[in-house]
């Protein structure tokens, strides 16, 4: 049975009325005859669940059981589609990785392909446009991932550091969640995964994925982390797509990179500034300063997801070279352990910080905002932090 045929006729419920929760209103409308269907935004204890055939479930609303009476956009999709799915997950790199991987298949693969999920428009508003030769490449959030019961044919599981903490409260729990990616995949399908996720249970094809940051793609977007992208995406399209190698890396070439990660803004008095606003952890600031030409003052900090910052302290400790300016509150769990040294500064908001890196950073170098945290607190995404931060720089 289709997703459908599944749907027609059913008292539905949408529960969560944001970005999602209107397109899955739409879809029902657009595609559906169901029985009823109609919205909820309060709390689970509210809902007469024995009222209703099935319950689509907005991603980011927690919720501890998987109950069978609920399910979500994500999953509806992949029971229709599944087979046609590249999923990408990882706590860093899948809006990149799942970006570039589109944009080397829509010029070297037959066939239409389309990027959906996390990084752009809600799955079902694509669901009638999909045809059999139809590539999707689905960047997977964990919220998205929770509780989902179905696996694409090819999940890619970049890599895995501590995030989310204050949603899942254990990392465990939040590796959990990504663990759907595989979980329901077959010896058919194929799971692609680096070499920093823990053991995993599948019954899929595995292509273990070393950190590998050697190749020569004449890549336009910073970093040695996307040369281990790239090379994700080659693997994918050439050894499990069959496209030709050769038009894979010429394809890489043109892939311009998505705003807010590492994306140089300008230059302003002699300073170049680089927008790195999608940095929530500290890995993602370490590589940020090795990847950025003449880097001299990177801006950290933001809200306090009580993820663990000593790798990053560590870091601070071992290269004097930079200037660490922190902010807001895990700004302030960094500089307790760093402040005494001569190279770190506390300045409570972004604004005053981008106004002390102008003081302290010399013409010909290079301050970045790659905060190691999230936005939420002081900005409403990192999408907001960032254009922001080109504010304050440039006005």
């Amino acid at each position: 049975m289709g997703v459908i045929e599944r749907l027609n006729g059913k008292k539905i419920l949408i529960w969560g009325y944001g970005r999602e929760g209107q397109s899955t209103r739409l879809f029902l409308k657009r595609c559906c005859t169901p029985g009823s269907v109609e919205v909820f935004e309060g709390k689970r204890e509210e809902i007469d669940e024995d009222k209703y055939d099935l319950i689509i479930k907005s991603p980011g609303i927690p919720m501890e059981d998987d109950d069978p009476r609920y399910t979500s956009q994500t999953e509806l999709f992949l029971e229709e589609y599944r087979d046609q799915i590249i999923g990408v997950t990882g706590t860093k790199g899948k809006s990149t990785t799942s970006s570039m991987l589109n944009h080397v298949l829509t010029r070297v693969k037959r066939g239409k392909t389309i990027l959906l999920g996390n990084i752009g428009e809600p799955c079902l508003n694509f669901f009638d446009e999909v045809d059999k030769d139809t590539t999707v490449v689905f960047e997977m959030s964990c919220h998205q991932l929770a509780h989902n019961r179905v696996s694409p044919h090819i999940a890619v599981f970049l890599n895995l550091f501590e995030e989310h903490l204050d949603y899942y409260g254990t990392f465990e729990k939040y590796f959990r969640a990504k663990q759907n990616i595989t979980l329901y995949q077959t010896e058919e399908d194929y799971l692609v995964v680096g070499d920093q996720i823990p053991p995993i249970a599948t019954k899929a094809h595995v292509i273990h994925m070393p950190y590998d940051t050697t190749g020569d793609y004449d890549l336009k977007i910073l970093g040695k982390h996307n040369v281990s992208n790239a090379n994700f995406c080659i693997r994918i399209a050439t050894e499990l797509l069959g496209c030709d190698r050769d038009e894979v890396i010429k394809a890489l070439a043109d892939f311009e990179g998505l705003p807010h990660r590492l994306k140089y803004i300008g230059e302003k008095n002699g300073i170049r500034y680089y927008d790195d606003s999608i940095s929530t952890i500290p890995d993602a600031a370490i590589r940020a300063l090795e990847a950025v030409p003449e880097a001299y003052t990177i801006l950290l900090g933001g809200m306090d997801r009580g993820i663990d910052y000593s790798e990053l302290t560590d870091y601070i400790f071992a290269h004097p070279e930079y200037r660490y300016i922190c902010s807001y509150d895990s700004g302030k769990r960094i500089y307790e352990a760093v402040g005494d040294l001569d190279y770190t500064y506390y300045i409570e908001t972004l604004e005053a910080a981008v106004r002390y890196a102008e003081e302290i950073t010399p013409a010909g170098r290079a301050v970045l905002l790659s905060p190691a945290s999230a936005s939420y607190g002081y900005f409403k995404n990192f999408e907001q932090r960032g254009e922001m931060f080109k504010t304050y720089v440039f006005g």
